[in-house]
């Protein structure tokens, strides 16, 4: 087996340097099957380059907006302001049922087999009955877009970095000035697969309604 690496960058106005990963694999052929093998990390070799959108039917849950607003003046861009308003609001603590602390923000460090891999964001987490986890975060303003291939790194650095903890990789997109998608996603033997998608709307605390606060005790 042999894999070819290429290795894509670009910078566009404020948007951070996104780098690609593209891998390809040479099999030996079978009739005409090509027979596919995983990497160390538990993935295909091959990676198909997707992008990910929030569902726009979602339902829009209401959060009692925390970010000070000292924050959403002064932050430099919709990145920069997506963490800090993750943060503030506890929204990833929220996303996933665990307490969870942030650890370090744009971590970038290199794997084996990989080479230098980027995060925006790193929690670890602490769930009822003791799990630890690891949660590394890729942030997207409202004009970016999340890649599949940002994720599998997020699961190579995980499993490189932090062994002992489980890794559950979430995406944060900026909708909307106070719109954030969550996703989870999933590592099965064939794919990266999105595990679950929620849409947090952050609102004044006046705007959430009692109805609304009932509603969501069914929830």
């Amino acid at each position: 087996m042999e894999l070819f690496r290429t290795r894509i960058s670009t910078a566009t106005g404020d948007h951070l340097r996104e780098e690609v990963l593209v891998l390809e694999w040479k099999g030996k052929k079978k009739g005409n099957t090509v027979k596919e093998s995983k990497n160390r990390y538990g993935r295909f070799a091959k990676s198909y380059i997707h992008r990910i959108s929030p569902n726009p039917r979602l339902e829009k849950i209401k959060v009692p907006d925390a970010t000070p607003e000292i924050i959403r003046r002064y932050a430099l861009n919709d990145e920069q302001a997506l963490l800090a308003i993750l943060q503030y609001n506890r929204l990833i603590d929220i996303f996933l049922g665990i307490t969870c602390y942030p650890l370090q923000s744009h971590l970038r460090t290199t794997v084996a087999e990989i080479g230098q891999v980027e995060t925006d964001g790193l929690y670890v987490g602490i769930s009822k009955p003791g799990t630890q986890y690891i949660v590394p975060v890729q942030a997207k303003g409202k004009s970016d877009e999340v890649g599949i291939v940002q994720i599998e790194q997020d699961f190579a650095l995980c499993e490189a970095k932090f062994p002992n903890l489980v890794c559950r990789p979430i995406a944060a997109k900026l909708m909307d000035d106070d719109l954030i998608a969550l996703f989870e996603f999933v590592r099965s033997e064939k794919e990266i697969s999105i595990k679950e998608e929620k849409h947090y709307r952050l609102v004044p605390n006046e705007d959430l309604s009692s109805s609304e606060i009932q509603s969501y005790r069914s929830s």
